[in-house]
C-alpha cells in the first residue's frame, strides 16, 4: 500500500491497490478517513447512483480494516468477542455473516462491523473482521486490550476489498466465479474468481443485492479490470454510495451511530439476538437491555422533506416551536427525486406521519417521519437460479 501527501491538510494519506486505478479512469479524488479515494467519476454521483439500482456498481473499499480473531475453537473465539459487542457469535453457523457494533462500557457504539464464521472446518477457532476505515487502528487497538490469553487478532494489511453491488451484480460476477450465485445474503466462502483465490459475501452498503470481495492486494487490479469489462458494471466513487446507504437507511459511523447512541436508540435492537437478550455479558448490558424492555429516551427516524431543498447533518428537527433532535444524515435522494434526511427525536415523535420542521439557515423546511428503509432493500434472500 503506497502513501501520497494532500498538500492542503499536510498530513500522510495512504492509497489503495487500486488507486492508479482510478485516477486512470479520471476519478476525483479526495481525503477521506485517511486515504486518496474516489468521491466520484467523470459521469457524476448522480448518474452513478441510477447505474447502481439499474444494473451493477463496482466500489473500492479497501480503505476498510481487515482482520482475523483466531482461539482454540469457534467457542473459545465467539466467546472473546461477545465480551466486546451484542451479537451472538457463538451460534453463528458456519459460513455466515453477523453485523454487530462495539460498544463502551455505557452502551455507546464504538464502531459497528461484520463478522464471519468460515465454512471450512480446518478454520474452526478463526473469525473474519471488516470494521470502517477511519476507527481501524483504534478498534484493532481495543479488541486485542480485551482479548483473553489464547486468543488473538491479526490485521489484514495485504489485503483489497472490493464491492459489486446492483440487480445485475449476480449475472456480472457469476461469469467469472460461478459459485457466486449460490450464495444467499449475509453467506460468504472462499471462492475462485478467474483463477485468483478471494473470499467472497453476499453483502454490501447500498440496499441493493451485491457481493463484497476480499483478495490479495497483488491481485486486486486484476480483478477489478476484469469486472469493469462486464457490460453491466461501471466504477462508482464514494459520493454515490453515500446516497445510496441513506436511501437504504443505513448508519453512517461517527454521524448516525456513535459514542452518544446506543444500538437501541439507532434502531439496531434486530441486530442482538435473543440469547444475548437473555444473558445480557456485553459493554452496557444494563442500559441496553432496559431500553429493550421500556423503550429508549430518543430514537433514529427516516425523514422526507416537502420541497427541493435538502437539510444536511447538524440541522436542528422542531416541533411545536421547540427543537427535539438533530439531522445526523441528509441529502437529495435520487432514486426518489426528493431530499431526506435521518436524524433523532423522541419516541412520542417517532411515529410515520409525524410532521416536523427541520431548520436550514433560519428558515423551517417541512418533513414528515418516514418509515425506513427509504427505498426498499433487494436483497438476494434465496438462491439466485440464474445467472
Amino acid at each position: 500500500m503506497t502513501h501520497a501527501v494532500d498538500p492542503l491538510l499536510t498530513t500522510l494519506l495512504h492509497t489503495t491497490p487500486l488507486f492508479s486505478a482510478h485516477v486512470a479512469l479520471g476519478a476525483r479524488i479526495v481525503p477521506f478517513a485517511g486515504y486518496e479515494m474516489p468521491v466520484q467519476y467523470a459521469e457524476g454521483i448522480l448518474a452513478e447512483h441510477h447505474w447502481t439500482r439499474a444494473h451493477a456498481g463496482l466500489f473500492d473499499v479497501s480503505h476498510m480494516g481487515q482482520a482475523v480473531l483466531a482461539g482454540a475453537d469457534h467457542a473459545a473465539c465467539a466467546r472473546a468477542l461477545e465480551a466486546l459487542l451484542p451479537a451472538d457469535i457463538v451460534n453463528l453457523a458456519p459460513g455466515r455473516q453477523r453485523y454487530s457494533q462495539l460498544l463502551d462500557p455505557s452502551g455507546g457504539i464504538l464502531d459497528d462491523l461484520m463478522v464471519t464464521r468460515p465454512r471450512d472446518p480446518g478454520e474452526n477457532g478463526r473469525l473474519l473482521l471488516v470494521v470502517n476505515a477511519a476507527c481501524k487502528a483504534a478498534d484493532f487497538a481495543h479488541i486485542a486490550g480485551h482479548l483473553p490469553a489464547g486468543v488473538t487478532l491479526t490485521p489484514l494489511l495485504d489485503r483489497a476489498l472490493v464491492a459489486l453491488q446492483g440487480p445485475q451484480a449476480a449475472a456480472a460476477l457469476a461469469r467469472h466465479c460461478p459459485d457466486a450465485t449460490g450464495l444467499t445474503f449475509m453467506e460468504a466462502g472462499p471462492a475462485v474468481f478467474d483463477g485468483l483465490p478471494i473470499h467472497l459475501s453476499r453483502s454490501g452498503y447500498t440496499g441493493e443485492d451485491g457481493f463484497e470481495i476480499s483478495l490479495a492486494a497483488s491481485d486486486a487490479p486484476q480483478l477489478w479490470a476484469a469486472l469493469l469489462a462486464e457490460p453491466e458494471v461501471k466504477p462508482i466513487g464514494l459520493g454515490a454510495r453515500d446516497s445510496l446507504r441513506l436511501e437504504a437507511g443505513l448508519c453512517l459511523y461517527g454521524h448516525d451511530i456513535d459514542t452518544t447512541t446506543s444500538p437501541v436508540e439507532a434502531g439496531l435492537a434486530w441486530s442482538i439476538q435473543a440469547r444475548r437478550r437473555t444473558a445480557g455479558g456485553f459493554p452496557g448490558a444494563a442500559r441496553i437491555l432496559k431500553e429493550l424492555a421500556d423503550g429508549p429516551a430518543r430514537m433514529r427516524v427516516g425523514l422526507r422533506l416537502d420541497g427541493r431543498a435538502p437539510a444536511r447533518e447538524g440541522a436542528e428537527i422542531v416541533h411545536g416551536g421547540r427543537t427535539v433532535g438533530t439531522v445526523t444524515s441528509g441529502g437529495f435522494a435520487p432514486s426518489l427525486n426528493a431530499p431526506i434526511a435521518m436524524g433523532y427525536v423522541p419516541p412520542a415523535l417517532a411515529a410515520p406521519g409525524t410532521r416536523l420542521d427541520l431548520m436550514v439557515r433560519g428558515k423551517a423546511l417541512a418533513a414528515t417521519v418516514t418509515a425506513l428503509p427509504f427505498v426498499p432493500a433487494r436483497t438476494a434472500r434465496k438462491p439466485a437460479k440464474e445467472a
